[in-house]
């Protein structure tokens, strides 16, 4: 789709294997401006194709054909402001300081999807996948992987990549796919690479991509293997690109946080400018329009000062389709950023309100979002659940302490282990475990009707129920110390049980597990009392007492070691229900369809307690 593009700005697979990282350094200096590129770029969309809310007034076009209309965001609307935004940065005159040769790229910072309502309008059999559709409308010339792109895990990346790929190549030095013959196939015809080569006005752009070394514990890439050595890598293909060259090098890395792009640019050479991706900060300047709601946290762009002392632009914007990134280079003759325009540098918002307003693409609105809009509607219509009482998911709380929300989900992973624990051929679980980070609804769900949409909003990831049958007792203990190692602060690995209750102090000794995977480095001291439901002690004033092993339920991401949970590799079984058919099921059949404000009442029960 846009083939116009793919004519003007064609892109080459760099035939680099997987090797080192090299930032592109931007130095300020006072070469003379003889090429001026414009990096548009996008990240973390994760499925928000019908937009997002926001507080002006205004009944501005939305994204939607049919139903209520979100005013922000969409990929329609993002579509129409792309092709505005490259249109400037290279039709008639010069702006001041720029040079007249001049280029762009466009590029996504990966999380192209995610589990969720939108999402599983792809999912209906022979649906085509909305998400890559709208990723060939819009018209990337290049795209990042990002953890939750491998959410489905391998398959589904995939089917993915067999929709998308004829039109946008992928980018990711450090990840090895050569153990998932799907994958390897993509690497082998070019459709995923480590890096990749594209023409713009005549130049040539080198970009590079770089994948969180969380991966592993963040999403479920199976046998997809994740290489930690950065800054070796970029490095390398910098440098592979000087000697063939390619004097203009942009970094698109999905590492979770801006300040690891930060932190990573001083080890790097001949990376001219950073996207960074999966983070989720606002960086904007006073003068930047903003979405309603939101609030700059930085500038835009950052800096940091590469390994040669150059000084590199570091750029990001938040997701969910909501803004596109502009960052405006000038380079010498020599292939150096001489500045940063920064009149023309900045985020600049998706609206369907107000002086800004773009109308949406028709073709996307009518490919994409109408059916999926339409199969979204029909998801909150079908009612699963009464509930007398508020039921609190908000991000902070459920993160941080015990909900009733929480311990609502904990309990369908324990019912839905139990109910096919026989089927499955295993125990039946005592206890559920569930991390915080996997409640996503971030909101309180009022009293009243429950539908199949709230459940996809609770649980949207498409993780499966697991039980892992013989858990020993100090394992569950450090289990229960990862939770509450962040504590008082908030953090995806807090953990919302079922089955026991617990104790712990949060000025006591916390759970350090070497980053990037669940092997512990300094055990936990915080845990100072478990008793499990029939009255058990599993630990008494911070000693373990012993007994036999505890059967845990929770779903197959944290039993594989996601959000760094100590597992020990323990051996577990998934018992074929995903989490939001768990979440699903327990409304409607193990509460009988009413959710009782004396099973669940606000601010919990008492399950967890800190001391």
């Amino acid at each position: 789709m846009r083939t116009h593009r793919k004519a003007a700005l064609c892109a080459l697979a760099a035939a680099t294997l997987l090797g080192t990282a090299a930032l592109p350094a931007s130095a300020a200096g006072s070469g003379r401006v003889d090429f001026t590129l414009t990096v548009l770029f996008t990240s973390d969309m994760e499925s928000a194709l019908l937009g997002v809310p926001g507080g002006e007034d205004g009944t501005g076009e939305g994204p939607i054909v049919d139903g209520g209309e979100h005013p922000y965001g969409s990929p329609s609307r993002v579509a129409t402001l792309m092709d505005e935004l490259r249109a400037e940065a290279t039709r008639g005159r010069p702006a001041p300081g720029q040079a007249g040769h001049r280029g762009e790229i466009v590029v996504s910072g990966g999380d192209n999807f995610l589990p969720g309502p939108e999402y599983s309008a792809s999912a209906v059999e022979g649906a085509p996948f909305y998400d890559a559709l709208a990723l060939e409308h819009i018209g990337y010339d290049v795209s990042a992987l990002g953890n939750h792109d491998f959410d489905f895990g391998p398959d589904e990346l995939d089917r993915f990549l067999d929709t998308a790929g004829d039109e946008v190549p992928f980018v990711s030095a450090n990840l090895d796919v050569s153990g998932e013959p799907e994958l390897a196939a993509h690497a082998a015809d070019g459709t995923l690479a480590t890096s990749r080569v594209l023409r713009t006005a005549g130049e040539r752009v080198g970009v590079i991509g770089l994948t969180t070394p969380e991966l592993p514990t963040l999403s479920s890439p199976r046998n997809v293997e994740v290489k930690p050595e950065l800054a070796e890598i970029t490095n390398t293909l910098a440098a592979d690109f000087a000697r063939r060259g390619v004097d203009k090098v942009v970094l698109v890395s999905h590492l979770q946080d801006i300040d690891n792009e930060l932190a990573l640019v001083p080890q790097l050479r001949g990376v001219d400018a950073v996207v960074g991706a999966g983070g989720g900060e606002i960086l904007a300047d006073e003068d930047d329009r903003l979405i309603p709601g939101d609030v700059p946290e930085r500038g835009f762009p950052l800096h940091a000062e590469d390994a040669d002392g150059r000084t590199v632009p570091v750029v990001a914007v938040t997701g969910d389709y909501k803004y596109v990134g502009r960052l405006v280079l000038n380079f010498d003759r020599r292939g150096t950023v001489v500045s940063v325009d920064d009149e023309r540098t900045g985020p600049v918002r998706v609206s369907g309100v107000g002086p800004d307003a773009v109308h949406g693409d028709p073709l996307v609105r009518a490919e994409v979002e109408k059916p999926v809009a339409e199969h979204v509607a029909s998801l909150a219509e079908e009612v699963v659940a009464i509930s007398e009482v508020p039921l609190d998911g908000v991000r902070g709380d459920v993160r941080s302490r015990e909900t009733n929300l929480g311990n609502l989900v904990a309990d369908s992973l324990l019912w839905a282990g139990r109910q096919n624990a026989d089927e499955y051929g295993v125990p039946a679980p005592q206890v559920a475990i569930q991390n915080g980070g996997g409640i996503r609804n971030d909101s309180v769900l009022p009293a009243g009707e429950l539908t199949t949409l709230d459940t996809y909003e609770v649980a949207p990831f498409a993780n499966f129920v697991a039980v892992v049958p013989e858990v020993p007792r100090d394992v569950l203990r450090q289990l229960l110390e990862r939770g509450v190692a962040a504590a008082p602060e908030a953090a995806g690995a807090f953990m919302q049980v079922a089955g026991l209750s617990f104790t712990y102090d949060p000025a006591r000794q916390a759970q350090e597990v070497r980053e990037g995977t669940n092997e512990i480095v300094t055990p936990g001291d915080r845990v100072r009392d478990v008793v499990l439901a029939d009255g058990t002690v599993v630990v008494a004033d911070g000693v373990v007492v012993d007994g036999p092993p505890v059967s845990v339920a929770t779903n197959d991401f944290s039993a594989r070691g996601g959000d760094g949970y100590p597992f020990a590799d323990l051996p577990f079984t998934s018992v074929g229900l995903t989490h939001q058919l768990a979440v699903q099921g327990y409304l409607a059949d193990g509460l009988g369809g009413t959710v009782t404000a004396a099973d669940y009442p606000e601010g919990g029960e008492g399950r967890i307690t800190s001391l």
